[in-house]
């Protein structure tokens, strides 16, 4: 994983798995064992399926520019599938509370992409290939040289 891609991942893991122990205290408060066993579920799926998409992502970023979309896209509709799979599967389980369960996916969920959001406009990546070395052209050369003049 690149810098930017670990940077990424890092400024958005390290915030949601705060915030998952603040989940699993509000789940004990709420629900006793069976919240703060939800709430520690939750964020590890949380943390797990974002974690994974990131990656994914990252390594799609190494292939070519015009196949991160595709990986991003593919990720994150298999990420809302499988995070709905999962919350229908623990729909009668009794081991934990599912509706802290519940509530803990989408706030982690909405915690992370908040974090990634907060560290893709912080990054300061450009995203036009300049050429390289004398491989401008006369036209922009001519261009970057009427840039902005002091006066």
């Amino acid at each position: 994983m690149d810098s930017s891609g670990t940077r990424l991942l890092l400024g958005a893991a390290l915030p949601v798995s705060l915030a998952g122990v603040v989940a699993v205290a509000v789940g004990t408060f709420v629900s006793g064992l069976e919240g703060a066993l939800g709430a520690a579920l939750a964020a590890a799926a949380v943390i797990a399926f974002f974690s994974l998409s990131a990656y994914v992502v990252n390594w799609a970023s190494k292939i070519s520019p015009q196949t991160v979309i595709i990986a991003g896209l593919t990720s994150y509709v298999l990420k809302v599938l499988a995070m709905m799979i999962l919350v229908s599967a623990v729909k009668g389980v009794t081991v934990f509370d599912t509706a802290v369960f519940g509530w803990t996916v989408v706030g982690l969920a909405v915690a992370w992409i908040v974090a990634e959001f907060r560290i893709t406009l912080n990054t300061r990546k450009p995203y036009i290939d300049e050429p390289a070395g004398e491989a401008r052209s006369d036209d922009a050369r001519e261009r970057a040289s009427h840039r902005a003049t002091p006066i």
